[in-house]
This record gives structure tokens, sequence and C-alpha cells, in this order.
């Protein structure tokens, strides 16, 4: 199967196309702030991720009445965890940026800084990722602004506990190894990323320092992958004997958890990462009835909601139901990323929301977990930036991508009325094939794209 890869408030003027005047385009792939806004189809799309990746109910709220008086109304989080606005305009996109700045919500410039949605508040977290946070962005403020680094950058800091982030992968990460000491490495997850430092807090800031000038130094654009391992060695001359690989933790779930000094989080997620403003707001409403502390950011297009007692984590849960939140951490739905689609954006060719609830009535043989459906209403392919199952829409139907990108050559096009025939024949065939101890995306993977191909085109 084949994959193809695709291509704060500041006061700064917003061009008709949603680009800041007076500074490069935003292409497509680089990360939408207030300050470069992206053009999409349905309107400007900004992210935010505020400093901790946490909010209280009140800012969030604020939020989410910003999004209905300037945007479409709806929010969305990503799938690192980023808070998504959509539909904002030119002349109305400073208005949001007054709000975020009025509410108190620090949106630190640069890449974002990616912590565990646990941070500070789990009783098993090793070392303060919050504290190493607040060091690089006051000692590297310079470099972390600079234009020179790529858009896309991802720098985590994972101070372990019960949640961590050791499968994300990132380009630098920073993660305690054990009280004091702290692991450098870059360009993977926890498994697979290269260690280059083990020290204090000190050597580890320091380290990230020099990372981001070696970056700088390669040019516009670079990332970790770039720095060849000669340069490395010159910089980090101690890297060889490194071979720790830092904390192997649990990523981020929904549901109730309890933790080891018998607090209770709440992890949602908003059905396929999407919310209405109007829903979020009542269920904060709900939340800060019942004395929640903070929201907080997670990768998986989720979010925890914490300081609630048992009881009253139990009654948000109940609550989040009715307002579109799942705290199930199998809920199928999970596996599909999908993007605004016809109706909500003026590029897509198909409701993608209406499609998806089809694959889940009519298809449960393929939700097993082992599959990742891409359903993006036109090739651009904005809800998911990996290989994946993809149904990309077109002006003649769709086409079907076993194992790639929106916007590659389709494995089969399919005309608008035959869709669901098509899905359901693709069940099938996993049905029939798919022995007992074998999962969809493997028994897919097997019979191979010709197989499946026919199968689809079969009357």
């Amino acid at each position: 199967m084949k994959g193809r890869a695709m291509g704060l408030a500041g006061e700064r003027e917003i061009d008709m196309e949603g680009r800041a005047i007076g500074a490069p385009g935003l292409r497509r792939g680089a990360c939408p702030t207030l300050a470069a806004p992206m053009a999409t189809g349905d309107g400007l799309l900004v992210r935010l991720r505020p400093a901790g990746g946490a909010l209280t109910p009140s800012q969030l709220n604020m939020l989410a009445a910003s999004a209905t008086a300037y945007g479409n109304g709806v929010l969305e989080i990503s799938a690192r965890g980023s808070l998504q606005v959509r539909g904002l305009r030119p002349e109305t996109v400073g208005r949001l940026a007054t709000d975020v700045d009025a509410a108190g919500i620090l949106v630190p410039a640069g890449p974002p800084i990616e912590l565990s949605p646990l941070h500070g508040i789990d009783p098993g977290e090793i070392g303060s990722a919050a504290a190493i946070e607040a060091r690089l962005r006051d000692e590297l403020k310079i470099a972390l602004s600079s234009p020179l680094l790529a858009p896309k950058l991802s720098i985590i800091v994972d101070g372990g506990g019960r949640f961590g982030l050791s499968g994300l992968s990132a380009d630098i990460r920073v993660a305690a190894l054990d009280e004091g000491r702290w692991l450098v490495a870059i360009n993977g997850d926890a498994k697979t990323a290269k260690p280059v430092c083990i020290g204090s807090a000190d050597d580890a800031a320091r380290a990230v320092g020099q990372l981001l000038a070696m970056l700088m130094e390669i040019g516009k654009n670079s990332r970790t992958r770039d720095i060849g391992p000669l340069a490395l060695r010159d910089v980090f001359p101690a890297m060889e004997a490194h071979f720790a690989t830092g904390p192997h933790s649990e990523m981020p779930r929904p549901g109730l958890h309890q933790l080891s000094d018998h607090s209770t989080v709440l992890g949602l997620r908003p059905r396929f990462g999407q919310m209405k403003a109007n829903d979020l707001s009542r269920f904060l409403g709900e939340t800060e009835r019942l004395g929640a502390a903070q929201i907080r950011l997670a990768p998986g297009r989720q979010f925890f909601v914490t300081g609630c007692s048992t009881e009253e984590a139990k009654a948000l849960q109940t609550a989040a139901k009715r307002y579109g939140f799942s705290s199930d951490p199998n809920d199928p739905s999970a596996n599909i990323a999908a993007c605004a689609g016809a109706g909500a954006c003026a590029s897509g060719f198909y409701e993608t929301r209406m499609r998806a609830q089809h694959l889940l009535r009519h298809s449960p043989v393929l939700f097993d977990g082992s599959l990742t459906f891409h359903l993006s209403g036109c090739s651009k392919g904005c809800a998911h930036p990996r290989p994946a199952l993809a149904l990309t829409g077109m002006a003649s139907g769709y086409g079907i991508v076993l194992s790639g990108y929106a916007g590659d050559s389709p494995d089969a096009t399919i005309a608008g009325g035959e869709i669901d025939f098509a899905i359901e024949k693709l069940a099938r065939l996993v049905g029939k094939n798919k022995s007992a101890d074998e999962s969809a995306a493997a028994c897919l993977t097997r019979l191979g794209p010709q197989t499946i191909v026919k199968a689809l085109k079969q009357e």
C-alpha cells in the first residue's frame, strides 16, 4: 500500500486571504496562530496552545462565546491537544485576540511546548514539567521566537506520572529520569528518539538551546532529523554514552481516573474532536457549578477536567453525554478523523459527519482499533496529516486511499451514490476473510490493494 507526504495577540493586519500583512503567506502545513491564521473553506482558522495546555472553565467559556461571535461557533481539539477556532473573518481575528488577552490566557510565541495533561497534579510525576517549560520560555525566548524555526517544530516536556507523552513523537523531548535528572533526546517518541544529553535542569535547558541554534544554522524550516550525526557529536560529545529512553507511561485516555492521592480527573473526547460552542458553554456551566478547577487539553483530541471530587466527576461524566462528549476509552469514533466537511466548509464535497455515522453503524467489523479512517471533504487533508484509510471528496464522487493521504492518487474512485455500498463491501470483505486473531488492518494488508479494489467494484 502506498503513501506520500503532503505537502499572541500582536497587532497585525490581516489581508483578505487570511495572511498577516508584511509577513510571509502561511502555507498549508504551517501552524495557524492569531498572528497568522490559516485560510480554509469555512473562513480563517486559528490554533491556540495556552501555556501548560490548561484553561479555567471561565476562560474556555469565553473562547466559546468568542467563537460564536467572531467565527462560525465551532471549536476543535487537534490530534496533539491544541484548541482551534474556525470560521473567523479577517476583521474578527483581532477581536478574538483582544478577548484572549482580556481573559488572561497566555499563548506563548513560537512552537508549542507540550506537557502531560496531568502535570503538576499527578502525585507520581517525577519532575516538574511546568517548571522546565517556564525556564525554556524565559531563557530561550529569542530562539523560540525565531522565524528560522520550522512552523511544525515540536517540543515535549514529560515529567512522568500516570499519564505521560511517551508515545508522542517530537523533534525535541525533555523527559524526567529521576529526581533532578533530565534526558534530552531528538526526533522520535520515548522509544525511538536519540538521546543527546542527560543531566540537571540546567543541562537540559542548555541542550535545548544548543539544538535550536543548530536548527537555525541549518536553515529555515529544518527539523531535528536534518541534523547530521557528526554535527551532533561535535556539540554533544558524550551522547554515545546515553542509552536511557525516558519514562514509558500510559498515554491519556478518556474516562474517570483516580490518582494515587485519591483525587479524580475526568477525561472526555468531543466526537471527532469537534465541539459546538453552545454545547461547550452549557457543559462548562456544569463544570463551574461542580467546582472544577481546570480544563486540560490533551493529545488524542480530548481534554481532562480537574479539581472535582469523585462524586462530582461522576456527575460530570453523566452530564457530558448530553453535550456530545464521550468518556468511553474504547469509543470507536476515536478511530475517525473527520474534517468540517460540506455544510461547514466551502471546500468540502460531502458531509463528513454523516458519513462517519454511517460507517460506525454499518461497518463495526472495521472498528477494532487497528484502522484510522480519514474522512476528508476534499484533497487538502486538513483533519489528519498522517497515513490512514482515506475517503476523499471529489467533484465526481469519492476517492478511496487504502493507506496514505487524502491528496494521494486514489486506489479506487466511487460514484457519489455508491459510497455507502462500497464501504459495506469493504466491511463484508474483512468479515469474511479475517481470522480470529487478526486485526482489520492486518487483514486488509494481507489481502492487498488489488483484491480490495476488485471487491469494491463488484456488483
